[in-house]
């Protein structure tokens, strides 16, 4: 299972890339595996609020509809439209063209995972 060194992640399966103040946020291959094939991505939308831990979105498969959480505190500045319109992104390329959306921070994300210890959570629930 792919974990890229350079990420945070959350026990709720996001993964967090952040740039100057602002963070990318999508779910992980581990995610995107056990939801299966990807078919419906619902994320916030810009200008909204979200809050590290709330619920801010959903993705759907052909299995479940699972909620998607926010990793940071701040304010929705983008919204990937391509892999709204094509969910099977975020199954094919979770860290690259499947990324969620972008969170203009308003503070640094507490409770972020190293890719170590996300591997050992995922370790224990595959």
């Amino acid at each position: 299972m792919s974990v890229p060194a350079e990420l945070g992640y959350t026990k709720e399966h996001e993964w967090v890339a952040i740039s100057d103040d602002v963070a990318t946020i999508g779910i992980t291959a581990f995610a995107a595996e056990a939801l299966g094939d990807i078919v419906y991505v619902e994320p916030p939308e810009v200008g909204s609020t979200v809050t590290a831990g709330d619920s801010c979105g959903e993705v759907e498969s052909h299995k479940s509809v699972s909620e998607l959480y926010s990793p940071v505190n701040g304010e929705v500045v983008d919204v990937n439209q391509t892999a709204v319109d094509n969910p099977e992104l975020i199954g094919s390329d979770p860290y690259g063209r499947g990324w969620l959306f972008k969170v203009e921070l308003s503070e640094e994300p507490a409770d972020l995972l190293t890719p170590e210890q996300y591997t050992q959570l995922t370790e224990g629930e595959g």
